[in-house]
């Protein structure tokens, strides 16, 4: 079976979305987080770094190359533009913010990055002769689920924060 460049494209892409998810949510713990907020971003890290793995790993057996992630999920090689990604701006803010304030960001961030996945996604399966290959179809399905899931909660989170004093 030939390999579609669309495939290849959306893996190499999720990966340097996935990292930079792996960015914002690392810094909860040193920006005074709460413990909800705190909890989340542990699971954004658990299940995008096990997704950066098997797209790592569905790359390397195709012989594509294969973006490295580093340390809190620096990534090697060129950055990529893609939908929902934050500015360099957008992640100086999120870098800076402390307590109730990195908590209104991250999850206002978040979603904006989430729903980037998610066009991703949709652009994925708009693309004829793309997501043929069943792995990269159920992957690409999956993600698409648990991103809009984890947009709802972070609505609901963000909804139930007190009013914000910053604006």
């Amino acid at each position: 079976m030939s390999i579609s460049e669309a495939d290849v494209r959306f893996m190499t892409g999720m990966i340097h979305h996935h990292a930079q998810a792996l960015v914002m949510s690392a810094l909860a713990p040193t920006n005074g987080a709460s413990p909800t907020v705190r909890t989340l971003t542990s699971r954004i890290i658990n299940a995008q770094t096990d997704e950066i793995a098997v797209m790592q790993r569905w790359l390397r057996e195709r012989g594509r190359a294969v973006p490295e992630v580093g340390p809190e999920g620096r990534v090697t090689g060129d950055h990529m533009h893609m939908a929902g990604m934050l500015s360099t701006e957008q992640l100086q803010v999120l870098t800076a913010a402390r307590g109730p304030e990195y908590d209104r960001l991250f999850l206002t961030y978040m979603i904006q990055h989430h729903e980037g996945a998610v066009a991703m996604v949709h652009e994925l399966f708009a693309t004829d002769g793309a997501a043929q290959d069943a792995f990269v179809f159920k992957l690409a399905s999956d993600i698409q689920v648990d991103q809009r899931t984890e947009v709802a909660r972070m609505r609901r989170m963000l909804d139930a924060l007190p009013p914000n004093h910053f604006e």
